[in-house]
C-alpha cells in the first residue's frame, strides 16, 4: 500500500532522514520505534506533505505523494493522528469530529461515521457537547484518533498515541488500535513504547538518528537482544 524508498529530509543543515526505505502492506500494522528525536514524527509529516522531502520516493498505491498538497494526500485515503493530539480546544467533541470529515461531502454519511466513531469510543459520545480543551489526556487522544477516522482512511498513521497516558489508558488505546485494524484499516504506528507497539505489530522498523538500523516481525524484534537492551529495559 505504502512504499518509501531512499527518503531524505533536511532541516537547514540537519539531515533528519537518511535514506529511509520501508513498506506498509495493505491490512497490516507496521510500527516504527526509536528514541525521541530519531526522526519518527518527521517521517509521518513528510508522508502527509507537511515536510518537504529532499530526495527519494513515497508511493501510495502506486502514486507518488511527493509534491502533492496535504489535502490531496488525505483525499487519497491517508490520515494522521498527530503527536500531542492537536485537537481544536475551543470546539466541541462533535465539531472536532466534523473537522475530520471536511474533505468529504454528504451530511448523512458524516453523521453515520460519527456514530461509528462513537461505537469505538463510547466516552466521546458522553462528551459530545464538551469542548475539546476540557477533556482528559486520554479522552483527547481518543478524539484525535476519532477525528482522523472521520476521513475514512485506508491508511491510518498514529504518532505516539500512548504519550503521556497512564498505564491503564495505554492498554485501552492499544486495544482500540487492534479493534480499528480488525475493521479493515491498515495502520502505521509511531511509538516510543516499543514493548506495546511490537506486541501488536505485524512488522517493525527501528529508527536511530534518521536511519533504519533494524527491521523484522514484531515477534522477532521483541526477541532481539539489541532491541531489548536499547528499548525494552
Amino acid at each position: 500500500m505504502l512504499e518509501i524508498n531512499d527518503l531524505n529530509v533536511h532541516y537547514g543543515g540537519i539531515h533528519a532522514l537518511k535514506g529511509v526505505t520501508l513498506s506498509v502492506p495493505e491490512g497490516k500494522i507496521i510500527t516504527l520505534v526509536g528514541a525521541n528525536g530519531a526522526g519518527k514524527s518527521t517521517l509521518l509529516r513528510t508522508i502527509c506533505g507537511l515536510v518537504t522531502a529532499t530526495g527519494g520516493s513515497i508511493r501510495f498505491e502506486g502514486r507518488e505523494l511527493i509534491g502533492l498538497k496535504t489535502f490531496e494526500i488525505i483525499k487519497l485515503g491517508i490520515a494522521m493522528a498527530p503527536e500531542g493530539r492537536k485537537i481544536f480546544v475551543n470546539l466541541s467533541v462533535y465539531e472536532n469530529l466534523l473537522m475530520g470529515a471536511y474533505n468529504r461531502k454528504g451530511e448523512t454519511e458524516q453523521k453515520r461515521d460519527i456514530e461509528w466513531v462513537y461505537t469505538i469510543f463510547p466516552r466521546l459520545r458522553e462528551r459530545t457537547a464538551q469542548k475539546g480543551g476540557t477533556l482528559s489526556g486520554g479522552e483527547q487522544q481518543m478524539l484525535a484518533v476519532g477525528r482522523a477516522l472521520m476521513s475514512r482512511p485506508r491508511l491510518l498513521m498514529l504518532d505516539e498515541p500512548s504519550l503521556g497516558l497512564a498505564p491503564l489508558l495505554i492498554r485501552e488505546v492499544f486495544r482500540i488500535i487492534g479493534q480499528i485494524h480488525g475493521e479493515g484499516t491498515t495502520i502505521l504506528l509511531i511509538e516510543q513504547n516499543a514493548m506495546a507497539a511490537l506486541h501488536i505489530a505485524d512488522y517493525g522498523y527501528v529508527l536511530e538518528t534518521g536511519k533504519i538500523v533494524l527491521e523484522g516481525t514484531g515477534k522477532a524484534l521483541l526477541e532481539d537482544e539489541r532491541v531489548r537492551e536499547a528499548y525494552l529495559g
